[in-house]
């Protein structure tokens, strides 16, 4: 009645009314379709991840440069320093590999061998015919048996063309599984872990996923003490992240439902490996997450076969930002994943991870000012604070002795020399260089120890140490700055007034934030440039912003040229110091209010 009422109104009222009903409507679907979904965010904050570390494999598949045993040695203690466990350290063939090589050094190392796994396949041999040769014993495990470890990932296909299985029957499959773990058993360790991998898993869910289902049944519904240690499988990177979670969830009720769950005594391990090949990778790691798997194999970075893969490092760190405590406790050495992540890509490709990349690339804790979605926030997980990247400490004369007094214990140590007088009559010096008009940089080690040595004190041996290793690299310095300086008078031309060692911000916006500011004049993006102490009048000087370019110069020394100078300046320091501006403001407001 109402809509008929409302065709034949002209009430201008009438309308309004029922374009708020109809917008209430929607609002109370949308929050209802989002509480439906509360469970994901759930199950990522709680759950337990078990990691099966493949850097030592997946992260040289592919590569253009060869390895040589000292990588597989630095990419196996970046691997442990981060707390993983379960490392896989090999896949075996018939010829001689790295791997073989680097089990025997580990066994030399006298290193322990209860948590290592290898490949195998699953099968030997194909005859003419189609026909795998289920008898002979796959190269792998015979290896595995030679160089003593101790379990094995073994491989195998659903729906391989290379194989009629219509003669070789999922009931053949189940029957050559069973024989593999019984032999594992005996030869291998009597506690030996097996995991068999499904490596065509999603294709295999697409054309014949009751031979999965039944491979599954048939491992979940054996005696607990004959089951395998976990179902592994891996997708091609091809499929959406919904599709692999309805795959998962099918793979997951089966196991659960035959007894072999995730709470069961022994553990119904379910773990995935993803392939990038169209940006869904992570996405569709979680998504299998969310829908039972309960852990994944995977390199501590993305560096892998074709175009990479899920790693292991963003996985944790996405369940570390939910608020996730479990894994926090199951991996110690969590705030050391970027730069474990970072090593591992170094060490494997010869270069640093991209600059853009996620957790650890170089520019991955930048903070985005002026875009209101990406403003620094207290109350958020803050990925820099975790890995300990700090803001630097900017001495200024507005520091109290105190202040002084702890970054000259910080960077050096303790000293009886390092008291509150001695503090104080370094402020006093650098009072009186600001009267003198003589602008230097107290941040950096080198810098704190000139200032400690002008004011009275005697140097320690590191602050001498710092200063001589200085002093041959200041004709390098001084040409970077030089080149920049050029870059900013270029700059200086299109101001209005030039020549007066300062640039508007418009400038100074175009010649240099840019790359690091979402917004151009954003209120935000001003009150971080306070910083830099940019004036009322909308300038910055020279002084204030080379001062953290030469911090740069002495806390980075090895810094190749202006550009990498630039960038070390404004995130290692300008950026981290603009965030506390910014959230120190912001506090002082709500305070305020």
């Amino acid at each position: 009645i109402f809509k008929d009422y409302l065709n034949v109104s002209k009430s201008p009222f009438v309308n309004f009314v029922y374009r708020k009903m109809a917008l209430s409507k929607v609002v109370a679907n949308m929050k209802d379709a989002l509480s439906a979904e509360t469970h994901k965010r759930k199950k990522l904050r709680e759950t337990e991840l078990f990691v099966l570390d493949n850097s030592l494999r997946e992260s040289t598949v592919g590569q253009l440069r060869g390895h040589t045993l000292e990588n597989k040695w630095k990419i196996y203690e970046e691997v442990k320093k981060v707390g993983y466990q379960n490392i896989i350290v090999a896949s075996f063939s018939h010829m001689t590999r790295l791997g073989d090589k680097f089990c025997e050094a580990l066994a030399k190392a006298g290193e322990d061998f209860s948590n290592l796994y290898a490949f195998s396949e699953f099968i030997e041999s194909i005859d003419k015919d189609r026909v795998p040769n289920i008898k002979k014993l796959p190269v792998g495990l015979e290896k595995m048996k030679q160089l003593g470890i101790r379990h094995a990932v073994i491989e195998f296909d659903i729906v391989y063309k290379g194989i009629d299985y219509t003669k070789f029957t999922v009931n053949d499959i189940c029957a050559l599984m069973k024989k593999r773990m019984d032999w594992c058993r005996s030869e291998l360790h009597k506690e030996s872990r097996v995991l068999f991998n499904i490596r065509d898993f999603s294709d295999a869910m697409r054309l014949k996923p009751e031979s999965v289902l039944e491979v599954v049944k048939f491992l979940s519904s054996l005696p607990e003490h004959e089951r395998p240690f976990a179902i592994i499988y891996e997708e091609s990177g091809k499929n959406l992240p919904e599709e692999l979670g309805v795959w998962t969830a099918a793979v997951r009720k089966v196991m659960d439902d035959n007894g072999w769950t995730e709470h069961a005594e022994k553990k119904g391990h379910l773990l995935v490996h993803v392939h990038e090949q169209w940006g869904l990778a992570h996405m569709t790691q979680m998504e299998c997450i969310i829908n039972g798997a309960t852990g994944i194999w995977a390199s501590l970075c993305e560096e892998g076969a074709s175009m990479g893969h899920a790693s292991s490092s963003i996985m944790l760190m996405n369940m570390i930002r939910m608020g996730n405590k479990k894994v926090l406790d199951q991996y110690k050495g969590c705030v050391k994943l970027r730069e474990a992540a970072q090593n591992v890509t170094l060490i494997t490709t010869g270069l640093p991870p991209h600059p853009k990349q996620p957790v650890y690339g170089e520019r991955a804790l930048d903070m985005v000012f002026g875009m209101p979605n990406f403003a620094p926030d207290k109350k958020e997980f803050s990925m820099a604070e975790f890995f300990g990247e700090n803001p630097v400490m900017r001495m200024t004369t507005l520091a109290s002795p105190q202040m002084v007094v702890d970054r000259l214990t910080n960077l050096f140590g303790k000293d009886p020399q390092f008291t509150l007088e001695r503090a104080q009559a370094m402020l006093a010096k650098m009072l009186e260089d600001l009267r003198n008009g003589r602008k230097e940089e107290y941040m950096s080690k080198v810098g704190l120890a000139v200032l400690f040595d002008r004011a009275g004190g005697k140097l320690t041996g590191e602050m001498a140490d710092a200063i001589a290793a200085d002093k041959p690299r200041r004709l390098h310095i001084n040409e970077l700055l030089a080149e920049i300086r050029k870059m900013w008078d270029e700059w200086d031309l299109s101001d209005e007034v030039q020549g007066d060692d300062k640039l508007e911000f418009d400038s100074f916006y175009n010649g240099f934030l840019a790359p690091y500011f979402g917004c151009y004049r954003c209120d935000e993006t001003k009150r971080a440039l306070k910083a830099i102490d940019m004036d009322e009048d909308g300038s910055v000087d020279w002084n204030e912003f080379a001062l953290y370019l030469k911090w740069a110069a002495h806390e980075y020394p090895d810094v190749k040229d202006a550009e990498e100078l630039l960038s070390i300046a404004f995130r290692k320091g300008l950026i981290p110091a603009m965030q506390d501006v910014v959230l120190d403001q912001d506090s002082t407001n709500n305070n305020m209010a």
